[in-house]
């Protein structure tokens, strides 16, 4: 049971929730940004460059069959030829640097949140007062004295 108990109390941490819920949130990121890509940027790219359809940009470094030609990378993979995919590789390196970007946005962001923090300074505490009016001729002396020194007059002592 000690190893159970042990474990609850690891996976509960406050350290390790924040990385699950991390890692599910850049999950899901990750799928965005994929579709982004290969959903809203690689198509027009590819009408400019001639309608290339990037998903389906390969080199056939060996054919399952001597010969044959395959129109689609999907074909060329059911054929079981060994292709060089070019395409998909643009589609991963521009998703990275999406990515890439993106982190650096969220650093540079926190860290500027973290400099406005440190340059908020700190409130001093509260000093004990050093001085006190005199009941008489109401000016500041010592808080100590028992004595008024500008009129004279003999002060009550404050419980210490």
């Amino acid at each position: 049971m000690a190893i159970v108990e042990e474990f609850k109390k690891f996976a509960l941490r406050g350290n390790v929730v924040d990385m699950a819920v991390g890692i599910v949130i850049g999950g899901a990121f990750t799928t965005i940004v994929k579709s982004m890509v290969a959903d809203i940027l690689m198509p027009p790219l590819g009408l400019l460059l001639g309608n290339v359809d990037f998903s389906d940009l390969f080199i056939t470094l060996k054919p399952a069959i001597e010969g044959a030609d395959y129109p689609t990378l999907a074909a060329a993979k059911e054929a079981g030829a060994v292709t060089l995919n070019i395409g998909l590789f643009l589609n991963s390196l521009i998703s990275f640097t999406i990515m890439a970007f993106a982190l650096f946005m969220l650093i540079k962001a926190v860290n500027r949140l973290q400099e406005k923090k440190k340059a908020e300074p700190e409130p001093e505490p509260e000093k004990a007062p050093t001085t006190k009016s005199c009941d008489f001729c109401f000016s500041e002396i010592p808080i100590k004295a028992t004595r008024c020194p500008c009129c004279t007059s003999e002060l009550a002592q404050a419980a210490s």
